[in-house]
């Protein structure tokens, strides 16, 4: 991945009216390095550095819209997509330098041209406006010859980095543009404050590669699939697979049901990456199904409760529940929105289990259950999706309790007796074991427990601070809404999310999201007059950490694994102690230690 930064003195305004209201077609800008560097101070930063390759004739620059303050490069935000192409090759870490004759960037390119470029020069990367980059590459990926898509700079605005693996159609050669589209789309939702979390949805309004019956894009976090072999973006990032118009009810309300089918469909576990275009939708029409009694899958005004790390474990007789301690909240929440008889709660997929139920609707639209497996052997340890207690089971019917598999879900049926010692013990924390078999016979018990057990999710996995290279796994973080843009010379500075550093256990029920965001609104006006110094020496990404203790108050800020210079600290001194301070009124919410993210952005008109 490259990243164009660094954009030095305001050039003279270079002016192009966009007169032809054109089909969206590829549309791209070039010029000779000499000239576009002396405009701009620019070099592609990345983990895997590249440079230009490609000798192209000589041509004045050229702008899809109106150059303003450090000459933005918005492009295709608005109206009609006119991406820029950026031709790459891998080389050692050097940024390009004025003196090079070689192009960056090339203006209108014939599709064969893009084609050749694509062969030659892979990856390609496609600037789509002045903040988030585009990387395109044709990939063997499995057996299945791909378009890899990949982001950078989604996460300048709090929201993870986004890969697409879409297969190529037979004797493709044209780049699908309608990506560009999809990503556009998805950073102007970001900067409204909407983000794309895992397993969760884009959907299309109209049709999307020539056809209306693809619905939208399922994002997935990786777990199991196989990525040694891509040039990933920095975590976190999601996977987008492109889902089916019929597919997105379920993508919908009960995502979780479609990502497992699509791996028992494509052999793939938990679920494939890669999306194929015009394939059979694998649901059809609704019809008669365990969720119609749980979800509103006509209008999707409801849906069924899911907890994060909360895991359904199935084993030969027996059956755990795990609930997180710290999502005790959520439970109560689940219980008080429930009816009398029937508490049903939505599971997170596990990684410890070493397979999956699976909902399959067959061609008479009956649901049926399977399983998909990781290994392919023996299945010890089986997840399921939900598990639904159903309290209307009547003494009389000779059974003190049943369990049993709906579809791709757990169903207990219990006594109103057993019910109620359900919600006793929920409340209370407590562990609960139901014992499922009948009344009068000992040999054939099944049981199903009801555990709290510590958060055993590994968040944050490969996230580091960029103040000093310190791991964030196990930590817990939160997104910062911030209200209000700090903007300076054409740079703005936004705080997008905080990393609460102490343990779980250790952090009280209601995490200081509110001091917080003091804390990162005082930081960004700070810092606001150096945002143009803090961006031309590649410190875009800031991290600042506050560490308080009845006794200690201390705070670090730095960049690039390197403490931020002292001309910096001491305005950031001056907006910091006085919030700080005020933090540790309150002892009860002590030791705290929190680390918030910046990130420096070129502002686009919008």
């Amino acid at each position: 991945m490259v990243r164009l930064s660094n954009l030095g003195r305001k050039p003279k305004h270079l002016v192009r009216a966009l007169k032809n209201k054109e089909e969206f077609g590829l549309q791209m800008v070039f010029c000779r390095m000499e000239k576009l560097l002396t405009q701009q101070n620019c070099h592609l930063e990345s983990g895997d550095p590249h440079r230009t390759s490609t000798q192209l004739k000589a041509k004045p620059i050229t702008l899809p819209v109106e150059v303003s303050l450090d000459q933005r490069m918005e492009c295709m935000l608005l109206g009609e997509l006119r991406p820029w192409v950026i031709p790459l090759q891998k080389a050692s870490h050097v940024p390009l330098k004025p003196k090079l004759s070689k192009p960056l960037v090339e203006e209108n390119p014939s599709h064969k041209r893009v084609a050749l470029l694509v062969e030659e020069s892979n990856p390609l990367t496609f600037i789509l406006n002045a903040n988030l980059l585009v990387s395109v590459k044709i990939v063997s990926y499995g057996s299945e010859r791909c378009w890899y898509f990949s982001t950078n700079g989604l996460h300048g605005l709090g929201q993870a980095e986004i890969i697409i693996l879409l297969c190529c159609l037979p004797n493709e050669e044209d780049v699908p543009k309608e990506i560009f589209r999809l990503f556009i789309n998805i950073y102007k939702e970001a900067m409204k404050g909407k983000f794309i979390g895992n397993l969760e949805n884009y959907t299309f309004t109209e049709g999307f590669f020539e056809s209306k019956e693809h619905g939208g894009f399922l994002f997935v976090a990786p777990t199991f699939q196989k990525l040694d072999d891509l040039e990933l973006p920095k975590t976190p990032f999601l996977c987008g697979i492109l889902i089916q118009k019929q597919e997105v009810p379920w993508a919908k309300v009960f995502p979780i049901r479609l990502m497992l089918r699509l791996g028992a469909e494509y052999g793939a576990y938990p679920t494939p990456l890669t999306s194929i275009r015009h394939r059979k939708p694998l649901f059809g029409e609704i019809g008669h199904t365990v969720m119609n009694l749980l979800v509103d899958l006509r209008n999707y005004q409801y849906t069924m409760h899911t907890i994060d790390n909360l895991f359904i474990h199935m084993e030969m007789g027996r059956s755990c529940i795990k609930i997180p301690l710290n999502r005790y909240n959520e439970v109560m929440k689940v219980m008080n929105t429930s009816n009398e008889h029937v508490i049903s709660i939505g599971a997170s997929f596990s990684s410890e289990a070493d397979s999956h139920l699976v909902c399959v609707q067959n061609d008479d639209g009956v649901y049926q259950t399977q399983a998909n497996s990781a290994t392919g052997q023996p299945r010890k340890v089986t997840g399921a999706s939900f598990v639904v207690f159903n309290g209307a089971l009547k003494t009389s019917s000779g059974f003190l309790a049943k369990s049993s598999i709906v579809e791709d879900g757990l169903m207990v049926q219990i006594t109103p007796e057993t019910m109620e010692g359900l919600r006793q013990a929920l409340r209370e924390k407590k562990d609960f074991k139901i014992i499922c078999g009948k009344v009068d016979s000992d040999d054939l018990r099944e049981y199903v427990d009801i555990c709290w057990v510590q958060n055993e999710e590994k968040t944050n996995m490969r996230i580091t601070s960029p103040i000093d290279g310190k791991s964030m796994e196990g930590t817990q973080n939160e997104k910062i809404v911030q209200e209000g843009d700090f903007e300076m010379d054409g740079k703005l500075i936004k705080c997008t999310e905080v990393f609460y550093l102490i343990k779980a256990s250790e952090l009280c029920s209601h995490p200081p999201y509110q001091f917080a965001k003091e804390i990162a609104l005082a930081c960004c006006a700070a810092l606001r007059h150096h945002l143009r110094t803090l961006k031309n020496n590649g410190m875009n990404k800031i991290g600042l950490r506050v560490s308080m203790d009845t006794d200690m108050v201390e705070y670090q800020a730095g960049s690039g694994g390197q403490l931020l210079p002292q001309h910096y600290l001491n305005d950031l001194d001056n907006a910091l102690i006085p919030v700080i301070h005020g933090g540790t009124s309150d002892a009860t919410k002590l030791p705290l230690e929190i680390e918030l993210i910046f990130f420096i952005t070129e502002s686009l008109i919008i």
